[in-house]
Parts: structure tokens; sequence; C-alpha cells
């Protein structure tokens, strides 16, 4: 299998099933697409006989059959490798976890439009004015933790549903800006924010990702790549 993903330092969706695979020790091979969105570019290009929606993730099979969107790239997974705990075992757990994911999949507007994905910047300073003028912000952080909160309430942890698997990869993005926005959350969820940046899989693209050094300005709302690139590493 090929897995066609973006920067890792920027690329949300790319990372969910990545960490997944990574960290199940699934057998694939990484195929990443420098971001550019200009009309023609070699990224849409690449794009152009795997997914009509010229979007990353895509999940390439040997036969050229491709699977474009993250959520169905982690359930056909799942058939494909039915050993591994990609979902939890038991039915109505298993379908907790896929609303989990449905509701990351389709939701959180806020989290994602003020605060996007960009590993290698320590933002608490964005993070904290942000959270003072956006009060949808802070109503996406409240349901985050509440899922968490719930989620490891029942399973005991140490991830949402005791192994890791998808509903935690699915989540690993959210972990991201959490952190490096600084955004404040619960005790509980604090931890097993960190539990999810050392797992397997999320410590590799972490690390990947703050190796790239490759800014692009149109990724970058909060700090200025024009000229020299500030250290901003955590």
């Amino acid at each position: 299998m090929q897995l066609i993903i973006g920067n890792k330092n920027y690329s949300s969706w790319s990372m969910r099933p990545w960490v997944l695979m990574k960290g199940l020790g699934l057998p694939f091979e990484e195929r990443q697409l420098r971001f550019d969105f200009a009309p023609g570019s070699a990224f849409y290009r690449a794009l152009e006989s795997v997914s009509p929606t010229h979007k990353v993730p895509v999940l390439v099979e040997d036969d050229g059959f491709a699977i474009w969107d993250s959520l169905a790239i982690i359930e056909y997974l799942a058939e494909r490798f039915p050993e591994q705990p990609i979902w939890p075992r038991d039915a109505r757990q298993r379908a907790r976890a896929r609303t989990l994911c449905a509701e990351m999949h389709g939701g959180f507007g806020q989290l994602r439009s003020h605060c996007p994905m960009n590993i290698d910047a320590d933002l608490a300073v964005v993070g904290r004015r942000l959270l003072a003028t956006e009060p949808g912000l802070q109503a996406d952080l409240v349901r985050v933790v509440q899922l968490w909160t719930d989620a490891l309430n029942a399973s005991g942890g140490p991830f949402l549903f005791g192994e890791f698997g998808a509903v935690d990869a699915y989540f690993a993005p959210v972990v991201m800006r959490i952190t490096r926005y600084g955004l404040p959350i619960t005790d509980l969820t604090q931890a097993y924010a960190q539990r999810v940046e050392q797992a397997p899989g999320v410590s590799d693209w972490i690390r990947e990702a703050m190796a790239e050094k490759d800014f692009l300005d149109f990724e970058e709302p909060y700090r200025d790549v024009s000229g020299p690139v500030p250290t901003l590493k955590r």
C-alpha cells in the first residue's frame, strides 16, 4: 500500500492514517507531496490520477485502487487487518469510537480555522489571545475535554478506548493544536495528550515534522516567514 500525504508540519488529515498505520506496524510506502495549491501545481498534478478531490491523504493499493478520505481509509484498514486493534472489540464501544471519529471528522470548525496545525511552532501567546476573543473556540475546547474525559473514565485508559487505535489517531492533530497553542485542559486530559504525543507513530510524525523546516507562508497565519524563520521549537 502507498499512503500519499502532505507536509507533516501542517497536514492534519494526512497525520491521522499515517500515525495509525505506523503505530500498529502496518506495511505501507509513504509518498509525500509538498503543499502547493496554485492551479496546475505539481501537488495537483500528482493527485489527478488517484483523487477526484485533489486532496490528501490518499491510500493506493498495488493495483491502483485508491481511497481518498481519511475515515474511509481507516475503515478499509480495519477490514484488511481485522487482527489489529483499530476499533474496540466490543460492539458498543466500537460504535462509540466511530461516533467520536465522525464528530471530529465533521465538527470542531472553530478549533480548526483559528488554530491550524503547526507542529514546529510554539503559539501559546496566540492561543491565549484567541481564547479571549473567539467564544466558538472555547466551546470546541470544552467539547473536546468532555469527549476525552467520558471515554477515559469509561475505559480506564491509557488511551480513549484502552489500546491505541483509530480514535486516538483521529484526535492526534487535536492534541497538536492544544499543545502548540497552549490551550488549557484538565489534568486528566492533559495526561492523555502527553501519552498521545509519546505513542509510537505519533512521536515519529512529530519528529519528522520538526525536521522538515519547509515553512509555507499560506500555512503560517501567525508568524512571518518572508525572512529568516525564528526558532519556535517547543
